[in-house]
């Protein structure tokens, strides 16, 4: 049987393994628009978190397996459609991730200096689709509008020293810019409470140990707040220690601020300042906002309310929620999803297993109640046909394996784990090696 895995982040390994692993006998083409796999654990960890980044060790091993193909550079919507893959595969299973951010609906919202979550990220890891992006760090004061994981990512990498970038593999310009910008102050906002804020303890308390930050948390925003669960309780008594701290006076701080929702970005040609409203909690703990205003000026608005889904040409999709409608990941016979657009963009990068895990299940259910019709047609030499007669430079596993050890190399000169080609040509430039060796 062979299918075809769309996306090669964490949902999309996780069911290539989980395929190749079965009783049966399984093949896995992995396609992938970029020349490079993993999706967000190269792309989306922040650089400073290289233990998350070790998951990709067991990404090698599946890689690895008798059966399994890369196919980088490859678009789906561009070079293959999805008539193509249910006419070249038994079954395709999408695990495309959520590229985009959720939009707050604000006026201002598209100023110069108003960024989404996902365009930051993307630029200081090096996503060659954002490299000509430029982020004008020049400014005394920064909001970030959230209160989850990327939030903290973007205000603690903004926060960082020389000394805590230099060993990463942060693009040269993201550390020059972040090295040389004036800003002072980042403030996080938070619409609701520290109760129920979305980050996770141990990314929390990374914040109080920045050697060139302080932390700030007002006292008045932790009275009476009553924590469900353990990660809200853990939370509370980090954010309390934060509040109890004294200054040192450090060249940056970071600045949280809950009970806030931002309802507007404000300024003429760029970022000026932005307008907030104090909210109180309902019964039910939902935001509500109070009559109480206050204009902050900022230079810099980071927009990190979560990630959406984008829509594949021929796919059903559901617009609101950013997924691929499904059960349990069954989408249309021999159509299948896993990973944030099968459930949307929630949980840790191991959540992506059990999830990947459950799609394929259902899969093989399918196919051994002969749900699935094999063609004897649908082969790796077809899938290579149709991409040549369509002139698509395909980056298989081996050129891929040889931007790796581009990267590596120049990162062991100046003991950094990588130095990222960051450009589309330098990408397939150094894939291409691996044809020229042969």
């Amino acid at each position: 049987m062979r299918v075809a895995v769309v996306g090669s982040g964490p949902a999309g390994f996780y069911a290539a393994g989980a395929l190749l692993s079965a009783d049966l006998s399984v093949e896995v083409d992995m396609i992938e628009r970029l020349p490079t796999p993993w999706g967000l654990v190269r792309l989306g960890v922040a650089p400073d978190h290289p233990k998350l980044k070790t998951v990709s060790r067991a990404f090698e091993r599946i890689a690895e397996q008798p059966g399994f193909r890369f196919l980088g550079n490859v678009e789906v919507g561009r070079d293959l459609h999805h008539e193509d893959l249910v006419r070249l595969y038994d079954a395709v299973i999408y695990a495309v991730g959520a590229q985009t951010d959720r939009r707050l609906g604000i006026p201002g919202e598209d100023l110069p200096g108003s960024w989404a979550a996902t365009e930051f990220v993307a630029w200081y890891n090096g996503h060659p689709d954002y490299q000509q992006i430029e982020f004008d760090l020049e400014v005394e004061r920064a909001v970030v509008i959230g209160v989850g994981n990327v939030a903290l990512d973007i205000a603690r990498m903004l926060a960082l020293t020389h000394e805590e970038l230099a060993p990463t593999d942060t693009t040269d310009p993201a550390i020059a810019a972040i090295e040389s910008s004036p800003i002072r102050e980042i403030v996080v906002v938070g619409r609701r409470g520290p109760a129920q804020a979305a980050f996770t303890t141990p990314e929390l308390q990374e914040m109080g140990e920045l050697t060139g930050a302080d932390v700030v948390v007002d006292p008045a925003d932790l009275e009476g707040v009553e924590p469900q669960g353990t990660n809200a309780e853990r939370n509370l008594a980090v954010l309390q220690d934060f509040a109890a701290r004294t200054p040192e006076g450090k060249p940056r701080r970071v600045v949280f601020r809950f009970f806030e929702s931002a309802v507007a970005i404000l300024g003429d040609e760029r970022v000026e300042g932005i307008e907030l409203v104090r909210n109180e909690l309902d019964a039910n703990d939902r935001a509500v906002p109070t009559d109480e205003h206050e204009t902050l000026p900022c230079g810099l608005v980071f927009r990190s309310v979560g990630y959406h889904g984008v829509a594949l040409p021929g796919v059903s999709f559901d617009a609101a929620r950013g997924t691929i409608p499904n059960e349990g990941g069954r989408v249309a016979p021999s159509v299948y999803c896993a990973g944030w657009i099968k459930r949307g963009p929630t949980g840790v990068i191991g959540t992506n297993k059990k999830d990947a895990t459950e799609t394929v299940e259902l899969l093989l259910e399918d196919a051994a109640a002969g749900r699935l019709e094999q063609d004897p047609d649908a082969t790796g030499a077809a899938v290579d046909a149709v991409l040549a007669e369509r002139g698509v430079e395909v980056v298989e596993y081996a050129g891929w394996t040889a931007i790796d050890e581009v990267e590596r190399a120049a990162g062991e000169k100046s003991g950094r784990p990588r130095v990222k080609l960051c450009s589309w040509d330098e990408l397939l430039a150094a894939a291409d090696r691996v044809a020229e060796r042969s």
